[in-house]
């Protein structure tokens, strides 16, 4: 997908993209990294927007990893089954992540990884999905998003954080990628 083709979905649906550009390939490097996929069974991509994560998944995933990704915008779903096209995606809301769960035959997954913009998100749509993530996840398990710095200041943004730090055991933050389209960290937070 272009990056015309990226800022027309930003500007049709800016609360589903949340972004003006793709990831770069240095964040999708460093949340993968961050996530130590070699040791995950069982990987599950929330919001796999143009596929740059799901491509950075792939080449880090053991053989015989359960993964999937589940996106809720048509377009971003055909850019990552063209970048990806042996990867399973769902068109549906990440909050449904447990129906597919079920349908690889798995109760709880090992790893999340999230391109979601939260600080776009509701209050109620944020509580939404943390609860949707807790109930996936295992125990210890992992939970891995980006955020972007003017984020922070953003009510949404500061919102979710307090969440993070409210219902998971360990929060870590990485240091920015200052080559992201806006700089942008990850959060990793342990179940």
């Amino acid at each position: 997908m272009n990056s015309i083709r990226f800022l027309k979905q930003f500007l049709l649906c800016p609360s589903q993209t949340g972004a003006i550009a793709k990831s770069s390939e240095g964040l999708a490097e460093l949340i993968t990294e961050t996530a130590e996929l070699s040791k995950a069974s069982v990987v599950i991509e929330f919001g796999s927007g143009t596929g740059v994560f799901t491509e950075k998944i792939l080449q880090k995933i053991r053989a015989g990893t359960t993964f999937f990704a589940i996106e809720i915008n048509g377009d971003f779903i055909e850019a990552t089954r063209t970048r990806c096209p042996n990867v399973q995606t769902y068109q549906d809301c990440a909050t449904n992540a447990g129906k597919y769960l079920n349908i690889h035959s798995h109760r709880y997954c090992d790893c999340i990884i999230s391109g979601l913009p939260w600080a776009s998100f509701s209050d109620e749509l944020q509580d939404d999905l943390i609860d949707t993530i807790l109930n996936v996840l295992k125990p210890g398990g992992k939970f891995l998003t980006f955020a972007y710095l003017q984020g922070l200041l953003l009510p949404g943004g500061r919102r979710f954080k307090k969440k993070l730090q409210a219902k998971f055991k360990k929060i870590t933050t990485t240091p920015t990628v200052w080559m992201n389209i806006p700089p942008a960290f990850v959060y990793c937070a342990e179940k």
